[in-house]
């Protein structure tokens, strides 16, 4: 990447540059020409501004890079767009640093036919699970894929071919990258050749044109080395011939081993001490073997693969066998079997396999709770509808796991562990399958309270009757979710969980088997969130070992085979002693097996070597003897576990490591050595504790902890015992009474009473910090409780004057916080209250129930509470409707973040599960805002068009901008074949279709840019380009929106029409014509309304809109926010309220205004057939003061008489104050009393009145007309 040359306008082709250097002969010859040539052109002219920095794929014009087509950034070193590619050879990348948040780039590669391009990946870093590459074999996103890279590639062995290539055969490749709005990282360099042997053979043979295919090219190996690109090795050390083996040069090419040696070259002894892989070549049948997430178990030595992911359902095989020993794959045809699905689970029991759940990807995208039966030996599927629990249901999920066991009562059971459900989010429950009454079972679990996850690992030890838990992704504390390295022990006849110690690498979709008394756990996504991982890795090929005996993780080599074997996504099992792995996904679906043969202990002859054996294998010395070590039948009831003897004593528990457990049972569950302290902490079992427990079974009810474990409403709404706080998100045990600790039940509410000395916005903080509200007393119960408690403190030498929710809401009437009215029945006030002082209310004499008045900003000893008393059979809030079941982008987008929408899917899911919904990239882009069109069609122009991958332009014959997006390829439209004889799951597939945009009737078909001339059909281009001049009311570059006045979306031929505002607005929003109402208090789409809730009275269909002035009160309005720039008038009106008094009007401005005072005695004043007579017209001026008298304007005889002021013509932002007063009332003093405004609500407390701005307390935000986010503030000063 270190220099770029051009190929084709669209994309620098990374290449060498190539310089030539003249001798210093001759540079005297043209030195006097250059001069003279500069002084001619550049004498009289401004030499151009240079950029600042260098245009990487751009040009410098006066000072500002300007980019070649698909790349943007001040230094245009980003791709936005797509690209066309046709040198045999060549580089493409997204930028050479990290690529752009956001962003989409496509690049198609043209061939010729049916040629094979090959594309090697030389760096790629992405943000794992979230920023995609996708390729594809063909011209389209329609056409087959191939590929979806994301994340790290990084080598893993030194020494090893480990940089991916990826192979298209249709002449095309189509690559398109996308990445979201969080993490961008360094991105990709991609090299690309047409008709070249794989990895140029790995410099291990030639290439040679074949004979077969005309052109096409292969690897012709050197001796020693095998496979497409000459990559594998065989045969090394001639495989120790002769005693060791010898080398079969004529068959498969591998190492023949005698009997007592194995090994890939025959050098390790039978049994060996040592382990090692081995890569089995594959017979292929001709059928894609390729899948992840599927799940596999073995039957007398043949593997059994089920279901899994893949790039195309259309030539699926839902079932395949392979046959352990001979390395042969069968398929196994089924014309009435289940539908393909992935992230199932599979448990063998007798002659059967039982598969549950999993997501049906090529159908629906639905999770399902189906419970499907395959027969071994009659090669046939059943379906098994089971009874549900009595008191529950059947959880359909996902990235599960299942095992058959046998109880003690001698009833098979399948018990299925975890798992995500889209409707109950990540579940914690353990489900049971009873096989011989064919019912199910949510049984209660004991010991440690375990938390649930997708994709985790989990394994039978028969001997113990026990599952081991590894793994997965699950929610984690704090609303976060993540990747967990949790390790379980599950006893299934106990149904007791224990908590063993974390492996410290956390995973999911990886795999585990249990071999030798040893938990094997291979490969598994292992990125985290993108913040907390170290770098951005999924694929991995970590392969670990859990000690059973010994409580303790172990580190193994990776595997040393010719190539990287990273992958999450694949199976394992374990048959003869071996442990074979099969497909999964690395970028690509793979179809291998990896074998890993261990240790074998009868290999050590001695005690010593014997006990000290591993890792990856314990070994026990019996009778002379070294033989696998297994657990016993040990009772997992109450006892912890036991190490076994032979192993290292564990270091001293530190509190540190017992703090993580926050509740009784998972304290004393585990393998760390904790103890329950005091009943509230986990501590080591070393520290001291006044009050301890050492045994589960001494701990208390625990429904805080399961409940904490339910991951979402609905699932928390199942539990009675549960109830799920939506504010925080969590999932919360209801308290032992209903109202809590505190609380008092009184009636339908909890009542709490504090002594604490607050005013009376503190005393609404505190009740509003405890989940409630200052007390509204509105029931005699809840008031005969109250002084009865006073009553109770008082004999007790503890009196309170305690606060109650009652406000004056105006100057005579007072109201509860509750908003209902004070009725004087229970309480009353005191002789002389309440008093003009007073705006809220104490109670002072319980003995008489006697209210007194103080200024809120008073002390009062002493606060009341309240809150609603909550049932556990009601739930406060319903659940919103999940996520899945969100069927449209709209309705999934509409709350918030919570949900994401997946165009190309056409699913909803939970923003928690994004990760785990489409583990194989299988969403092109997400959306949690606004909702693009869902398909191509609803795209209105080019460039809108060619954001999204799957669409192209028809351009229609006008040239003018016009025409239509379509689903397309590079060759032309494409469409959906009629639905006829599809099979059942089959993925619909898109047919080319070059009638739907006809070149011969000049249409004009684009795919990689847009055609030059962009008018919207508007206009047409003069330099074919440039819009000539826009007609149809049209304005802008490409003529895409309408003029100042007039509104409509004009793109693509579309109309403009005048907007519609009743004389009240000039201009209206461009697309949806809602009028920009320049009077303030006029509102509606077309100004037809005026805003009454805000006391505005008139009728702007007639007139205009007045606020509805008090006498007395100072009002300001601030119009500061930028939705009030619109506004240029307002308008006041008020009426005299004494005969006999003047009137004195104050209007002072931050900015310029036009005023004009009208004056009418008739009710329809104000209105165009209303009369009113103009007695002050004043320009540009800034304040105003004017007295009216009551004899000029007859007050008296004109009882209707009203003022109407019209403050006009001022520029935004502007404060404006009114002062509307009798003239016995200084100007300087203003009247103490609070505002009536609408709702009987008290005015907003003047101290928060702050730079125009009105800032409301959490108590006044429910009562004020002070909305801090409001343009208009009515202020009252005091």
């Amino acid at each position: 990447m270190d220099a770029r040359g051009n190929s084709w306008t669209e994309l620098f082709i990374l290449r060498p540059r190539q310089y030539s250097y003249c001798g210093l002969q001759g540079i005297n010859r043209y030195l006097l020409f250059y001069v003279v040539l500069y002084l001619v052109l550049f004498t009289n002219a401004s030499p151009a501004k240079s950029c600042d920095k260098n245009c990487l794929s751009g040009k410098c014009i006066n000072g500002t890079c300007v980019c070649d087509r698909g790349w943007v950034g001040d230094q245009c070193q980003h791709c936005q767009g797509r690209f066309k590619l046709t040198e045999p050879t060549g580089y493409l990348t997204d930028g050479p640093i990290n690529y752009k948040y956001k962003t989409k780039c496509t690049w198609l590669i043209e061939g010729y036919p049916n040629a094979v391009l090959r594309l090697r990946f030389n760096h790629f870093a992405t943000e794992c699970s979230w920023d995609h590459m996708y390729v594809y074999d063909g011209d389209s996103i329609y056409a087959p894929l191939v590929a979806v890279f994301s994340g790290l590639i990084v080598p893993e062995i030194r020494g090893n071919e480990t940089v991916p290539e990826v192979e298209t055969n249709s002449g095309y490749a189509l690559l398109h990258f996308f990445s979201d709005a969080a993490y961008n990282l360094t991105g990709f360099e991609i090299f690309y050749s047409i008709n070249s042997c794989p990895n140029n053979c790995s410099g291990h043979g030639k290439c040679t044109t074949g004979n077969s295919i005309a052109s096409r090219v292969y690897c012709e190996c050197e001796k020693y080395w095998k496979g497409e690109a000459c990559d594998i090795p065989y045969c090394r050390n001639n495989c120790g011939s002769p005693d060791h083996g010898y080398c079969d040069l004529t068959g498969e090419k591998l190492c023949v081993c005698n009997d007592s040696w194995q090994g890939p070259d025959c050098s390790l002894t039978v049994p060996s001490t040592e382990s090692y892989w081995v890569l089995p070549s594959v017979k292929p049948f001709g059928t894609s073997l390729a899948r992840a997430s599927h799940k596999a178990v073995v039957q007398d030595k043949v593997m059994w693969v089920v279901g899994g992911y893949t790039f195309n359902y259309s030539s699926f095989q839902m079932v395949l066998n392979y046959n352990l020993e001979s390395g042969i794959w069968n398929t196994m045809p089924s014309n009435s079997g289940p539908l393909p699905r992935y992230g199932h689970s599979l448990a063998t029991y007798q002659d059967d396999i039982y598969m549950f759940g999993g997501k049906l990807e090529a159908d629906t995208g639905n999770v399902t709770d189906e419970l499907w039966v395959f027969n071994v030996a009659g090669r046939t599927w059943s379906q098994r509808t089971g009874m549900p629990p009595p008191h529950g249901q059947i959880y359909a999920v996902e990235g599960h796991s299942a095992h058959v066991a046998t109880l003690e009562s001698g009833d098979p059971v399948m018990v299925v562990f975890f798992g995500y459900s889209p409707v109950y989010s990540y579940i914690s429950n353990v489900q049971e399958y009873n096989l011989k009454s064919n019912t199910w079972l949510v049984p209660e679990t004991k010991g440690a309270v375990a938390q649930g996850g997708y994709g985790h690992s989990s394994t039978f030890d028969s001997a113990s009757s026990s599952v081991y838990v590894h793994g997965g992704y699950k929610a984690l504390p704090a609303n976060k979710y993540g990747l967990v390295d949790d390790l379980y022990r599950y006893q299934v006849n106990t149904r007791t969980w224990t908590i063993l110690q974390e492996s410290g690498f956390p995973r999911y979709l990886h795999s585990a088997v249990l071999l030798s008394g040893t938990l094997l756990v291979f490969g598994g996504n292992t990125h985290n969130d993108t913040s907390l991982s170290n770098g951005a890795k999924c694929f991995s090929a970590d392969f670990l070992a859990y000690d059973i005996a010994c409580d303790e993780w172990q580190v193994l080599p990776k595997p040393n085979l010719h190539r990287d074997v990273n992958r999450f996504g694949h199976s394992s099992v374990v048959s003869n002693g071996s442990m074979y792995v099969f497909g999964g996904f690395s970028g690509v679906l793979l179809n291998d097996v990896l074998v890993f043969r261990p240790p074998s202990c009868q290999a050590f002859l001695r005690e010593g070597g014997c006990l000290s054996a591993g890792p990856g294998v314990r070994c026990v010395w019996i009778r002379g003897h070294c033989k696998p070590w297994a657990p016993g039948k040990a009772n997992f009831t109450t006892a912890p576990i036991i190490l076994a003897e032979f192993c290292h004593a564990k270091p001293v528990t530190v509190d540190e490591r017992c703090y993580r457990f926050s509740d009784c049972a998972s304290c004393t569950s585990n393998t760390h050595g904790c103890q329950w302290c005091d009943d509230k902490k986990c501590l080591s079992a070393a520290s001291n504790c006044t009050l301890n427990v050492k045994n589960f079974t001494q701990c208390p009810v625990r429904n805080e902890q399961v409940c904490s474990k339910l991951a979402n409403c609905k699932s928390c709404s199942l539990n009675l015992n549960c109830q799920w706080d939506h504010h925080q998100q969590e999932c919360h045990a209801l308290p032992a009474h209903l109202c809590g600790d505190g609380w008092s039940h009184v009636g339908e509410a909890c009542l709490r009473i504090n002594a604490s000395r607050e005013s009376y916005d503190n005393a609404q903080h505190y009740c509003k910090n405890l989940e409630g509200n200052i007390a509204s007393l509105t029931t005699t119960k809840q008031v005969d409780f109250v002084l009865e408690e006073l009553q109770k403190l008082q004999s007790q030498e503890k009196r309170l004057s305690p606060w109650v929710g009652l406000r004056k809401i105006n100057v005579s009437y007072w109201g509860w916080e509750d908003m209902s009215p004070f009725t004087n029945s229970s309480l009353q006030w005191l002789p002389g209250e309440p008093n003009d002082s007073g705006f809220c209310a104490y109670l002072e004499e319980t003995q008489v129930s006697g209210l007194k008045a103080n200024p809120c900003t008073a002390t009062a000893d002493g606060l009341i509470c309240e809150k609603p008393a909550v049932s556990p059979n009601q739930s406060a809030r319903p659940c919103k409707t999940p996520c899945s079941l969100r069927a449209s982008c709209a309705n999934c987008t509409s709350q918030s973040m919570e949900c994401m929408w997946c165009g190309s899917a056409q699913r909803c899911v939970d923003s928690t599960a994004y990760v785990i919904s489409f583990p194989y990239g299988q969403c092109l882009e997400w959306q949690t805002g606004d909702c693009l069109a869902q398909n191509c069609s609803g795209l209105r122009t080019c460039s809108q068009c060619l954001e999204q991958p799957e669409c192209g332009w028809c351009g229609d014959p006008s040239s003018t901008g016009r025409g239509q997006c379509m689903e397309g390829s590079y060759r032309g439209p494409m469409k959906s074949p009629p639905k006829q004889g599809q099979n059942q799951g089959q993925i619909q597939e898109m047919t080319l279709e070059l009638g739907l945009c006809p070149k011969d009737k000049g249409y004009e078909w684009a795919f990689i840019h847009c055609p030059a001339c962009q008018c919207n059909g508007h206009s047409t281009c003069v330099n074919g380009s440039v819009c000539e001049q826009c007609r149809n009311l049209t304005t802008g570059p490409h003529c895409q929106t309408c003029m100042p006045g007039y509104h409509g979306d004009p793109t693509n031929g579309g109309k403009c029409q005048a907007c519609k505002c009743n004389g009240h607005a000039n201009v209206c929003q461009v697309l949806t014509g809602k009028c920009f109402c320049t009077t303030k208090g006029i509102k509606g789409d077309q100004c037809q309304l005026c805003d009454s809730e805000n006391r505005y009275l008139g009728n702007p269909l007639r007139g205009t809109c007045y606020y509805n002035l008090l006498i007395d009160y100072q009002f300001t309005f601030s119009l500061l926010q930028e939705d009030d720039h619109h506004y240029t008038a307002i308008n006041f009106m008020a009426t005299p309220e004494q005969t006999n008094k003047n009137l004195d009007m104050s209007i002072n401005a931050s900015n310029n205004f036009n005023l004009n005072i009208t004056w009418s005695v008739g009710s329809t004043a104000g209105t165009i057939s209303g009369e009113e007579i103009p007695i002050v017209s004043h320009s540009n001026i800034k304040e105003f003061r004017e007295s009216f008298s009551c004899e000029k304007f007859t007050f008296r005889t004109n009882p209707n008489i009203t003022f109407y002021v019209y403050v006009s013509n001022f520029s935004w932002p502007i404060k404006i104050q009114f002062l509307y007063l009798p003239p016995w009332l200084p100007t300087t003093q203003q009247p103490r009393q609070s505002l009536p405004p609408r709702h009987r609500r008290p005015a907003c407390d003047p101290a928060t009145h702050v730079d125009g701005q009105t800032i409301c307390s959490a108590s006044q935000n429910r009562f004020c007309n002070c909305d801090p986010r409001s343009s208009f503030n009515l202020v009252l000063v005091f």
